[in-house]
């Protein structure tokens, strides 16, 4: 099946246009597409730069391509919609309703979605990712500081968890490690005793875990069936003798963990995405 080719294009970094295109593009996964980010098309010159390398693509491979955008000057945004594409731009399809519902118009300012315009919510986010860099794998422990604790099995998704939910909600999270030591105890690890209240469990399909750690140290015992049902076994019976809410990661996907670990929890979220 020949790829269809898909453009981001943005005045400035194109993280909103590759988000929400994204998010389209996965209602149509019969097909198979290619995608080009053009960031920073910021003036009439390289939005027409950018038109005629999209067109010359276009005519090579004999197919429209689909350019989503997040422009907001109508002049660059012109010359998209008058190229022979199909331009579908987020800006336009909601600013002019928004503004006519608000009665004012737009700021139309560049970068105020992923820029530094709140300098207090980029501080949250430096501040909660330093800490969960500190805090991984049970390196530091400053659990004191700590919103939540992910506790499970090496490879069970902790570490991005904790990561996704530093940079995108602020929120403070530390991970812990379950060893061998920690999984022959019928007892939580010493150092979550008295954090017990902010403990979440990750755990994940016993195939799908011997998969990621097969790729990491290939034909070890880490990787080994018996190894990691043993881990998988242990480390549920430790949730359920301690009452640690906990989640199967094995079809999902970050955000969507992030996601189910705030809403299970009640945590606060500091900034918004």
């Amino acid at each position: 099946m020949k790829e269809r080719m898909v453009f981001f294009v943005s005045d400035h970094t194109g993280v909103t246009a590759e988000t929400m295109g994204h998010s389209l593009l996965t209602q149509f996964s019969s097909l198979k597409f290619k995608a080009v980010t053009l960031p920073f098309i910021s003036s009439v010159a390289k939005a027409t730069d950018a038109c005629t390398r999209i067109e010359a693509i276009a005519a090579e491979n004999g197919q429209k391509p689909l350019v989503f955008g997040t422009l907001l000057q109508d002049e660059i945004r012109n010359i998209f919609n008058s190229s022979h594409v199909l331009y579908l731009d987020f800006f336009d399809a909601f600013v002019g309703r928004m503004e006519h519902e608000l009665g004012t118009r737009s700021s139309h300012d560049q970068g105020l979605a992923h820029g530094m315009a709140d300098s207090t919510a980029y501080a949250i986010r430096i501040d909660a990712t330093n800490f969960a860099l500190a805090n991984d794998d049970g390196s530091d422990r400053d659990y004191a500081r700590a919103d939540v604790i992910l506790v499970g099995v090496s490879r069970s998704g902790k570490t991005p968890t904790c990561l996704y939910l530093a940079m995108q909600y602020g929120v403070f999270a530390a991970n812990y490690p379950l060893t061998d030591d920690d999984l022959e105890s019928s007892e939580l690890p010493r150092t979550l005793q008295s954090h017990s209240d902010r403990l979440y469990g990750l755990t994940i399909g016993a195939g799908r875990l011997q998969q990621i750690r097969q790729e990491r140290r290939p034909n070890s015992r880490y990787c080994s069936a018996p190894q990691v049902q043993f881990e998988l076994r242990a480390a549920e019976a430790m949730f359920q003798r301690h009452n640690i809410p906990r989640l199967d990661t094995t079809e999902c996907s970050i955000e969507e963990i992030s996601a189910r670990i705030l809403e299970a929890t009640g945590i606060e979220r500091r900034v918004r995405p």
